[in-house]
């Protein structure tokens, strides 16, 4: 099993809070490697042309459009590398932290949330172990999720035709087999956002008078 960390590289605060998440999964014997973010500069309108994917779907209110597309990008990528590698991925988003040991599942089936929620209300599973996804009725947060080389595929496959932020594509709607595990073991520890507008941050569990959007 691979783990991955989506890491802006030009922005300190990024890779400052990316090393906490490398150190955090230190502690529970997880090798995190950084991953080089998609970043607006790289113009991810082109990017999503040349792979086929609409763009429509990250014109929304809660999000900065390029940020949010290319943040949507980074995901994409790994599930590209993921199939290439035919093994098993973790994937974080730099504000994430391990906080808990990681099972080593054998038989979850394509895409299972690990993180805990980040914002809004959610419900708790009620089974320790491997749910279907239960917090919300898509993942709630892209901050922590493991991946087989058969449901990136399935992720991929769907990106062609119905693209959104990541968390909001990631599903239930879009793909009724995707599967949470509980006790979460991964939180979002965030106090900045370089993808949301305000209105984005709002429902956030971490936002208040400190946070920033950069």
């Amino acid at each position: 099993m691979k783990s991955f960390v989506i890491t802006i590289m030009s922005n300190e605060r990024s890779v400052q809070v990316a090393d906490r998440c490398i150190k955090s999964g230190a502690k529970y014997g997880i090798d995190i490697e950084k991953f080089n973010a998609i970043v607006p500069e790289k113009h991810p309108v082109a990017i999503a042309e040349k792979l086929g994917i609409p763009i429509d779907g990250f014109k929304e209110v809660y999000s900065r459009f390029e940020n949010c597309l290319a943040a949507f990008l980074s995901h994409y990528h790994l599930w590209e590398q993921c199939v290439l590698d035919n093994e098993t991925y973790t994937i974080f988003e730099h504000d994430a932290v391990v906080v808990a040991h990681i099972p080593i599942f054998k038989s979850f089936k394509h895409a299972m949330n690990i993180g805990a929620p980040s914002y809004g209300k959610a419900q708790t599973p009620m089974i320790l172990g491997v749910n279907p996804l239960t917090s919300k009725r898509y993942f709630p947060g892209a901050h922590g999720y493991m991946l087989t080389p058969a449901g990136a595929k399935m992720l991929i496959s769907k990106a062609k035709t119905s693209a959104a932020p990541t968390d909001v594509f990631m599903s239930l709607q879009n793909f009724p087999t995707l599967q949470e595990y509980y006790p979460w073991a991964v939180e979002a520890r965030d106090s900045f956002t370089t993808i949301q507008k305000q209105a984005g941050c709002l429902a956030k569990h971490s936002y208040g008078e400190t946070y920033d959007i950069i």
